[in-house]
């Protein structure tokens, strides 16, 4: 009896015959896979990240029309005061530019509560 012997489970040592050698098993070749999927009632997800992409893309670019169409009409001039600087500026870009610095205040204190949750898991 070999080494390997001791460490073959039990179905294995007795499906061979007294002599210790093993005739050899026919081969059989895999079956192929099936073309379609067992269908169980409810309809197979198409959803992709490429999809989620191009929907906010989309998305995205509607906004931006939006965006120049607001723009383009409140074109009327106004004085803007920022500390101690004095601009005119278009009312819908005066808009625009709050509108960003308010988005940029935003993922401020966003992005510096997600590395507090790091530190936090980290610990």
């Amino acid at each position: 009896m070999s080494t390997n012997a001791e460490h073959e489970p039990e179905a294995s040592r007795r499906d061979q015959p007294a002599g210790g050698t093993t005739p050899p098993t026919p081969r059989t070749p895999p079956s192929p896979p099936a073309t379609k999927p067992a269908m169980t009632g409810a309809k197979p997800s198409i959803s992709s990240r490429t999809g989620y992409a191009w929907v906010g893309l989309v998305t995205g670019a509607l906004i931006l029309v939006v965006v120049l169409i607001f723009i383009l009409q409140n074109l009327e001039t106004i004085r803007v005061s920022l500390f101690f600087w004095e601009f005119n500026l278009p009312i819908g870009v005066a808009v625009l530019l709050s509108v960003i610095a308010g988005a940029l205040v935003m993922a401020l204190v966003g992005g510096m509560r997600i590395l507090q949750l790091r530190r936090a898991a980290k610990h």
